[in-house]
């Protein structure tokens, strides 16, 4: 959602799609559907919410977002990487993106890195 900011230095979308693409030979793709809301977020930062609720919160805006039938599990057959500003999984959106998917196509595979 903020792959443009100054803060993400070479991670930003253009600087993203340039290095995938010439040294991995890989697709870059931005997927909002797969980010909270700025109001999510920002109320996660500020301290007005717990994990507990962020979580709960965005697993329901997963569902309705209904993500499990707008994309396909073959978006997932080659070996594909999602990205956030979260050094680990523990408190991280693309974990909870992730295992949603999981629980609803069965067979993704999740590795942290």
């Amino acid at each position: 959602m903020r792959n443009a900011s100054q803060l993400t230095g070479f991670a930003k979308r253009e600087d993203l799609r340039f290095f995938l693409e010439r040294i991995l030979c890989a697709e870059y793709r931005h997927e909002p559907l797969f980010a909270p809301t700025r109001e999510m977020l920002r109320k996660y930062r500020a301290g007005q919410y717990s994990w507990e609720d962020y979580e709960r919160e965005f697993l329901a805006l997963l569902r309705e977002r209904v993500v499990e039938r707008r994309f396909s599990p073959d978006l997932f057959a080659l070996p594909t990487v999602l990205l956030c500003s979260e050094a680990s999984p523990t408190h991280c959106h693309r974990r909870l993106v992730l295992e949603y998917l999981r629980g609803h196509w069965g067979g993704l595979e999740i590795v942290h890195l």
